[in-house]
């Protein structure tokens, strides 16, 4: 029988395929233009509504200083976090991430998929000597060289659907791409930044966290993820597999609270907390949290062994991404 053995969790921000310069210099710059921000009571307000409530010490969190040991800390976390993803030695992992109008769009746009294609393609960065710092930011979750092919546990993938299905869960199966289209960031990030040189199959777990009016609710996501510990457990090959949250925390606005909340929740394994939260608290880039509940309620079954946590303000209206990185103790 299958074996859940290893679980992790990562931001995939854009934060973490800029430069230390553009953390520096750059958001302050492009965050005024952002219209996706939302309060800590789930109101959406401007940019200039946040400036204007920030404390007076803001200014002083966001110096290049500052910035550059947020940056230095997130690049050696993400280091750690390929290290202990290499040491576990994984059969197949996981993904549980979100598509923001990349694989769907508005005019179909399923709360919960799962791709079972033989492999799953990530293009070739096109970028040109125009383009801004941020747009070069964006392609570097793709690949340097030309398409990738990735594996896909595509037996397990497609067990798992049906199974979820018998127990009343509504999934979108993709068993392929459309002409033009590759995998999703949360999944492009995961393979550029962790999986490179491991010939490791994936299965994408793909949810709608971003765009209304069907995200899950975080009790939906609850029971998903008890689902897929369930179906781990009793999948009928000998294999060790690993769980992926990709996304969140708390963003484009950082809420160290929130952010704290969700951290010592999992550690207790406070399902009951997760699954009360507000879904006024998970809109615009704090929806990424639904990843998380998702595969936490999965890995039950293992304790958090490690957290690295940065609350990544990059401009003096505290706009940024609660960057978080996490490894569960890993089973021999």
């Amino acid at each position: 029988m299958a074996r859940l053995v290893a679980a992790f969790g990562s931001s995939h921000s854009i934060m973490l395929v800029s430069q230390r310069e553009d953390w520096q210099h750059g958001f302050r710059a492009v965050d005024p233009k952002n219209p996706h921000y939302f309060d800590k009571g789930g109101n959406h307000v401007t940019y200039d509504d946040l400036l204007e409530r920030a404390p007076a010490e803001a200014e002083a969190m966001v110096t290049p200083e500052r910035m550059g040991e947020r940056y230095d800390r997130a690049e050696a976390a993400m280091d750690e976090l390929r290290e202990r993803i290499r040491a576990a030695k994984l059969d197949v992992l996981i993904v549980v991430g979100d598509d923001q109008t990349e694989l769907f769009r508005t005019t179909n746009n399923p709360a919960f998929a799962i791709y079972y294609g033989e492999t799953i393609r990530n293009a070739k960065r096109e970028t040109s000597p125009n383009d801004s710092w941020y747009a070069r930011a964006r392609a570097m979750r793709q690949e340097p060289d030309g398409d990738a092919h990735y594996p896909v546990k595509s037996a397990m993938a497609r067990w798992v659907i049906r199974e979820l299905c018998e127990r009343d869960f509504d999934i979108a199966a993709m068993d392929g791409l459309e002409r033009g289209q590759y995998e999703g960031h949360a999944f492009s990030f995961i393979h550029r930044r962790y999986l490179q040189g491991l010939d490791l199959p994936v299965i994408p777990v793909i949810v709608n966290t971003f765009d209304p009016p069907n995200q899950p609710t975080p009790r939906r996501c609850i029971q998903l993820g008890a689902a897929l510990r369930e179906l781990i457990e009793a999948y009928p090959e000998d294999l060790r597999v690993g769980v992926l949250a990709s996304g969140g925390l708390s963003h484009f606005v950082v809420d160290e609270d929130l952010d704290n909340g969700i951290i010592n929740a999992i550690r207790r394994k406070d399902s009951a907390w997760l699954a009360a939260l507000d879904p006024k608290q998970l809109q615009a880039g704090s929806s990424e949290i639904r990843n998380w509940i998702i595969a936490v309620e999965a890995v039950k079954s293992l304790d958090l062994e490690w957290v690295s946590y940065t609350p990544g303000y990059r401009s003096p209206a505290l706009t940024g991404t609660g960057l978080c990185f996490a490894a569960w103790r890993t089973l021999d």
